[in-house]
């Protein structure tokens, strides 16, 4: 598949294992993807952001982001579903930290693992991979840009998405600032994984 990706997709990709690398985590995160999108100049992916002005917001993106890690991986939807049934998520991690330190429960790849120098993608960075790939096809295209991996990280419901969408990029904006316009309101992607 690694082939099909454009230059600015792989610099994505690389991009990705750079950031987690400084974060000092074993392993590679739908988290850091956006980051590297975020990190990209002159592309359809950084132009679609800077037009959604979420590249301006990019500390109130790693601040979401930053919450989310503390919260366990969860996302705020996840945490009002718990809230919805009487659990306080927040409570719940600040007693956690109380007992065992600040950002215990953080979910970002640190697991105390012996180092192999090697970080593999997590399955949720995999699937979105996948997805980009679904999406390129979808819209018939040859290649996967880092279009497709915006857009993907936009239609993979999850921390991510819920963020970029909280910022402003939803698939169809994304999709709009991109193109120009949207299809039939259909995920290309998503349709055709089902």
């Amino acid at each position: 598949m690694f082939e099909r990706f454009t230059e600015a997709a792989r610099g994505v990709v690389t991009g990705a294992v750079s950031h987690s690398e400084r974060m000092g985590t074993d392993s590679v995160t739908e988290e850091h993807l956006l980051l590297a999108l975020l990190d990209r100049r002159g592309t359809r992916a950084s132009f679609a952001l800077t037009a959604l002005g979420v590249g301006d917001r990019r500390g109130s993106l790693e601040d979401a982001l930053a919450d989310s890690r503390r919260r366990g991986g969860l996302s705020k939807a996840d945490a009002e579903a718990l809230a919805g049934i009487g659990i306080d998520l927040g409570e719940i991690v600040s007693k956690v930290e109380e007992a065992h330190g600040e950002g215990a429960m953080r979910a970002d790849g640190r697991r105390g693992r012996w180092w192999t120098g090697h970080r593999s993608f997590v399955p949720g960075a995999k699937e979105i991979l996948v997805e980009a790939l679904r999406i390129a096809r979808g819209r018939g295209d040859r290649h996967i840009g880092d279009e497709h991996l915006l857009l993907a990280l936009t239609a993979r419901p999850g921390v991510v998405a819920e963020v970029l969408a909280d910022h402003g990029a939803t698939y169809t904006a994304v999709e709009r600032a991109m193109y120009g316009r949207t299809g039939d309101g259909a995920n290309p992607g998503l349709a055709e994984a089902g």
